[in-house]
């Protein structure tokens, strides 16, 4: 019998007068019955090429290397809650990855391992594919033990969000470790295991890296492909490296970045991958390093400045010329990303089902069914910090359109002109990662404002560069109150290295003291 004398269910319903009539209505476009008669017919034809594109094989991502399905630990065997799934994937006999243990966080899929993305929205949806960076991983032999936890929907810098539970800081257990990377840093600063995969749009690498005490990575805007993750706002996505040392993190940077093809738009065709672990100790004789007076000043704490001034001005035994800059539209930089990211991730994430409208690549046609689905029948389920976004993403689009993400994206062209000036004279910025220490775990009756303010009341230093793409790195300059303190160093478009460079360089520095 031919294919196409079998019964097939309709893509599509085909909508009936009235059901045009009310959305007419509704629409205010005050459509004549001859106007409904003649839509209403023409969507039979419009059914029928969906129909078609419903039958035709999508591109998938590949899966080269065999599995399990893994298992959830018991809380017992789940140090600091940091897992979301355990599996054990290992990838090739050989390569750069060789011998070393991986996290990836929970909104990077890999094949036939469950994906929550920390939410409850997505407790029922097993990804069919491998992520670009996970087959990189495992072509590198690198071995993937699990999903590392991560906050709900990756929407907040606090590490209590998640559906499972908030996830504990190694260095003091009863501290948030940051979000929404939180279960990547906690593993790999516990040293449960050797690498980690970490996602920012507003500081969610380089937050958790900071207040976990270990070497956090925000790469240039495009230098490691997103695709088969779920993205928040498309024009701040990034997925970056999170590990203990300078030299991991270059590592596994490197397995990591270049182009994927045109499957992710976020990048250009001309990536030039650096073999960044190889480069780091070339030293920083002469490099110019500045100091952003507006990054300090919005610091809460003392300790915070003094120990990452002190971090910054030691360069200067290495060689560094250290001296103080400023650049004053960095204070308004949280703003224009909470312009861009707010809106942005409503249309994106949540109205768009974890893909979005209106770029050329891969989409996770998986993810956005099941995340569809469920938004739709349990709405309530969300965090919230989601609940926020929902609220006022579409309070924003019913009464003011586009207006303010629009500004907000034009104002980061402005943003990004006003860093390159100083990095014109600098080969570097540096600034606090974050402008106070870890704070203490919400507790179960935290009020509902308290818990909105404490999961984005840190991002002042980190989400401007989210919006400008600039590499940004977390690295550890000790502890103070028995809590971890970050200093971020900053750098010119694709110049990892130089980064990555600052930071070995610091970290040698800190080892011979």
């Amino acid at each position: 019998m031919a294919t196409n004398d079998l019964y097939e269910s309709p893509a599509v319903c085909l909508p009936t007068q009235d059901e045009l009539t009310k959305l007419s209505d509704e629409l205010n476009l005050k459509c004549t019955t001859e106007e409904l008669e003649a839509i209403t017919g023409h969507f039979k034809g419009t059914a029928k090429a969906l129909q078609r594109i419903s039958q035709l094989p999508e591109p998938a991502l590949p899966v080269k290397y065999p599995r399990t399905p893994g298992y959830r630990p018991a809380r017992e065997d789940n140090p600091y809650n940091a897992w979301a799934w355990k599996c054990d994937i290992q990838g090739a006999k050989e390569g750069k990855l060789a011998g070393k243990t991986v996290g990836i966080k929970d909104n990077i899929g890999v094949a036939g391992v469950p994906m929550m993305n920390g939410s409850k929205l997505l407790e029922s949806y097993t990804p069919e594919f491998d992520a670009t960076l996970v087959t990189r991983i495992l072509d590198a032999g690198g071995r993937i033990v699990g999903k590392a936890a991560c906050e709900d929907l990756c929407f907040s810098g606090c590490s209590s969000t998640c559906s499972s539970g908030p996830v504990r800081n190694p260095y003091d257990e009863t501290r948030s470790v940051g979000g929404s990377s939180s279960g990547s840093a906690a593993l790999v600063a516990g040293k449960v295991i050797d690498l980690a995969v970490g996602g920012d749009q507003g500081g969610s690498i380089r937050i958790p890296a900071c207040w976990a005490g270990i070497v956090g990575l925000k790469p240039t805007y495009g230098l490691v492909p997103y695709t088969g993750a779920m993205p928040i706002e498309i024009t701040v996505d990034h997925l970056g490296p999170m590990a203990r040392t300078v030299h991991d993190c270059a590592l596994l940077l490197e397995v990591m970045a270049g182009y994927d093809d045109g499957r992710d738009p976020r990048q250009p065709r001309d990536i030039k991958v650096e073999p960044y672990s190889s480069l780091i100790d070339a030293g920083i004789k002469g490099k110019k390093i500045g100091l952003v007076k507006e990054g300090f000043s919005v610091c809460t704490e003392e300790d915070v400045k003094e120990m990452v001034r002190a971090a910054a001005k030691s360069l200067e035994k290495a060689g560094a010329i250290v001296s103080d800059t400023s650049v004053p539209a960095h204070l308004d930089g949280n703003a224009i990303w909470s312009g861009t990211c707010l809106q942005g991730a409503y249309n994106n994430m949540i109205a768009g089902n974890g893909n979005g409208y209106h770029w050329k690549g891969h989409y996770i046609t998986s993810l956005q069914e099941s995340f569809y689905r469920s938004r739709k029948a349990r709405p309530f389920d969300m965090s919230t910090a989601c609940k926020l976004t929902t609220l006022i993403g579409e309070y924003m689009n019913r009464n003011y359109s586009n207006k303010f993400y629009a500004k907000s994206q034009n104002l980061t062209r402005w943003l990004t002109d006003e860093y390159n000036k100083a990095l014109e004279e600098f080969d570097v910025l540096i600034m606090p990662t974050l402008p106070y220490k870890a704070r203490k775990l919400p507790k179960a009756d935290c009020s509902t404002a308290e818990l909105i303010e404490i999961s984005d009341s840190m991002s002042a230093n980190t989400a401007p560069f989210d919006c400008t793409g600039h590499p940004a790195l977390s690295i550890d300059t000790g502890n103070s109150d028995t809590a971890p303190i970050g200093m971020m160093i900053i750098g010119k478009y694709f110049n990892e290295v130089t980064v990555l460079q600052i930071a070995r360089a610091f970290e040698k520095i800190r080892e011979d003291e």
